[in-house]
């Protein structure tokens, strides 16, 4: 289904070019960092750090590529939510990079603040902190990437919350009371929503448990490197794991009457991009890794490649609960056969 672009048609706005700017400037520093770091610089890595280890030269480089990429993709989508050619794009190559785009950067957004607050309020590195000359990156490398990261995740997030209202805001107004009770598609929808909340129990537990000092399933070489850092990140993932399971169950039990459409939907948009992504993420910097004694446990891997599954599956239900709203608010019939699964 295709709905009017009426602000595309229309000069961008002095807000959305300033924010344009503030998320393209924001991806520079670390950019030119990893470009540095790609030419051979170790600008920001002390001596004794692993990353200057020759046999990590090879993983240094491809993993430096693709975050290079993987940034440089940050200023295309602030073009695209900006720039009347981004009103021709369909739906699922716009939504799925801004998906993976926030699952991503949501946890650094609320789990960097939240180790500095931990660690201003006297949390300390932990016991098995390594000593300073064997840091693996500078102090100044966090503030300058993780602030960066902060900060392109609030330009972008406004951007794109400003184009999908113009675009879709339809799908998403009202109330969860508002929604027809003859959906189509709601036994489905209800299936994966039990089937991605239990499956999503077992991570979220495990990751509680590391928040909580346990070292059960964690390789020998991450229980001995962990920090308050550490602690705060796992704990971010029992957060997140919640939200999804709390969105979808949500969206495909009507629960709520009153609560408004764009909160379960928002965080089963959130929850589920960050299980995913970084399941993903962790999944595949543990298999590049040169040094079998710093690879994931079996426990580890398995904790991430479920909570994949459970992106996924809540991505799936997600995008197969807005075609089928965006198909009712146009008085299209639906069926499950013809069912798209995004608005187009």
């Amino acid at each position: 289904m295709t709905q009017p672009l009426v602000y595309m048609t229309q000069p961008t706005t002095a807000p959305r070019r300033a924010l344009r700017a503030i998320a393209v400037l924001a991806c520079l520093p670390y950019i030119a960092l990893k470009v540095a770091w790609i030419a051979g610089s170790y600008v920001g890595i002390p001596e004794g750090s692993d990353l200057r280890r020759p046999e990590e030269r090879p993983v240094l480089l491809a993993f430096n590529g693709v975050s290079v990429l993987m940034d440089a993709a940050v200023v295309v989508l602030a073009l695209l939510l900006t720039r009347p050619w981004g009103a021709r794009v369909p739906a699922w190559l716009l939504a799925l990079p801004v998906w993976c785009a926030g699952g991503l950067l949501a946890p650094i957004m609320t789990g960097f603040p939240a180790q500095l607050l931990v660690k201003a309020l006297g949390g300390g590195a932990g016991a098995g902190a390594v000593a300073d000359d064997s840091r693996f990156l500078a102090d100044w490398v966090f503030g300058l990437v993780y602030g960066g990261f902060i900060v392109q995740g609030l330009a972008l997030g406004a951007l794109f919350t400003l184009y999908a209202r113009d675009r879709w805001g339809h799908l998403w107004r009202g109330r969860i009371a508002d929604l027809p009770a003859d959906s189509p598609t709601r036994g489905a929808q209800r299936l994966t929503a039990v089937v991605a909340t239990v499956l999503a129990v077992p991570p979220a537990a495990t990751h509680a448990l590391w928040a909580g000092g346990s070292t059960a399933g964690l390789s020998a070489a991450r229980a001995a490197d962990r920090t308050s850092d550490f602690y705060v990140l796992e704990a971010m993932y029992v957060v997140f794991a919640l939200a999804t399971a709390a969105g979808a169950l949500t969206l495909a039990f009507r629960a709520g009457h009153r609560l408004r459409l764009v909160v379960p939907l928002g965080l089963a948009w959130i929850g589920s991009g960050t299980l995913a992504c970084w399941g993903a993420w962790l999944t595949l910097t543990g298999l590049a890794s040169g040094d079998g004694a710093k690879a994931p446990s079996a426990v580890m891997n398995m904790t991430y490649a479920v909570q994949m599954i459970v992106g996924l599956l809540v991505l799936t239900a997600g995008a197969y609960f807005l075609a089928e709203r965006g198909a009712q608010t146009s008085k299209a019939p639906v069926s499950p056969r013809t069912l798209e699964p995004l608005p187009l």
